[in-house]
């Protein structure tokens, strides 16, 4: 259980500024951000690929500097306690290669012989489904294998803050589900997790509150419910037209009953709706007397996904320019992807 004293905050954030330099001049990766993230809550960070998310999440797992701004984790900062705050949190990188020849025992082992206490290793290995591959070399582990065993080592030190970063990427449906209830069973034990996911659903289902950071600012935070009841519409309409004329001004559809916002998707609309009875009649009829063909029309109910669009007129999982183009990596070679070579 942490020992933060009530009311303060798991991690704090002022003003957080990170500079690379560029090749044509500086490229700033974030850009003033604020954050707070408060004891026992289960905060989501997302954004589009450029955005400065990844060299947030670098910054606040003390593997990256700032250029500028305030950092402080479980009350500590970096620069004067770093080897405190590291006893203190468990950390899932994006991708992590292990030795090849230690068995999943053994590795758990060496990582829980760094931490001054935490549980038996073994006792982790039923959490992540990975018991019947106790005595297996790390080699032979598929990738899904792979990224629970990392997610098992983030555990081993019993940490009061944990950064899991795209923990169930490569994972089957049902792991996936299993490592909710991990994530599930940590918050309840009064946990700070920092979650970061290209699942629209996982973040839903698992956040307390979520940050959308794009240009290295936060746009948007809140809770799941809160950020979408923002958009205004508690439907979505989604339909695509034929004819050979041009294409319609999705602004064009903003007058019709109860639409809240429209926008392009894909080959098609999509009309962020608080009432279809009353706008699907009107949407139809708006296209009969304009001559255009309706190819398809569903509906479904307003998602987050729906909510990142709208800010960043992208989907979350869409691939995009790096931070050479004002993202993250920057242009001395850094990827986008973080790696962790264990042992």
């Amino acid at each position: 259980m942490t020992d933060l004293a009530p009311g303060s905050h798991a991690i704090l954030v002022r003003g957080l500024r990170k500079v690379y330099p560029g090749r044509t001049g500086p490229v700033t990766a974030v850009d003033g951000l604020d954050l707070e993230v408060f004891p026992g809550e289960c905060f989501g960070l997302l954004g589009p690929n450029g955005a400065g998310k990844t060299t947030t999440v670098e910054i606040l797992e003390g593997l990256n500097e700032p250029t500028e701004g305030e950092v402080e984790v479980l009350g500590r900062r970096w620069e004067a306690e770093a080897d405190d705050i590291r006893e203190r949190i468990g950390v899932t990188l994006q991708e992590t290669r292990f030795p090849e020849k230690m068995t999943v025992r053994e590795l758990l082992r060496l990582f829980r012989s760094f931490y001054r206490s935490g549980p038996d290793p073994d006792s982790l290995l039923p959490l992540v489904s990975l018991e019947s591959k106790a005595d297996t070399y790390v080699e032979t582990l598929s990738g899904g294998q792979q990224r629970r065993l990392a997610v098992a080592l983030a555990l081993v030190g019993d940490p009061e803050l944990l950064f899991f970063d795209e923990p169930t990427t490569g994972l089957d449906p049902q792991a996936r589900r299993q490592l909710w209830d991990v994530v599930r069973g940590l918050r309840e034990k009064g946990r700070s997790i920092v979650l970061t996911t290209h699942y629209m659903d996982e973040a839903e289902r698992l956040c307390d509150r979520i940050a959308i950071v794009d240009h290295g600012k936060v746009i948007a935070l809140g809770a799941p419910d809160e950020l979408i009841s923002r958009l205004g519409g508690e439907h979505i309409v989604e339909f695509s037209l034929g004819g050979d004329g041009p294409p319609a001004d999705p602004a064009s559809f903003d007058g019709l009953p109860t639409v809240a916002s429209s926008r392009l998707e894909g080959e098609g609309y999509a009309l962020s709706v608080v009432e279809p009875h009353a706008a699907i009649p009107a949407l139809l009829a708006l296209l009969e007397q304009q001559a255009r063909p309706l190819l398809r029309l569903t509906t479904r109910r307003v998602s987050l996904e729906d909510v990142f669009v709208d800010l960043t007129g992208r989907h979350l999982r869409d691939d995009g320019p790096e931070a050479a183009n004002g993202g993250e990596a920057p242009a001395n070679g850094r990827g986008r992807r973080r790696r962790s070579r264990a042992g």
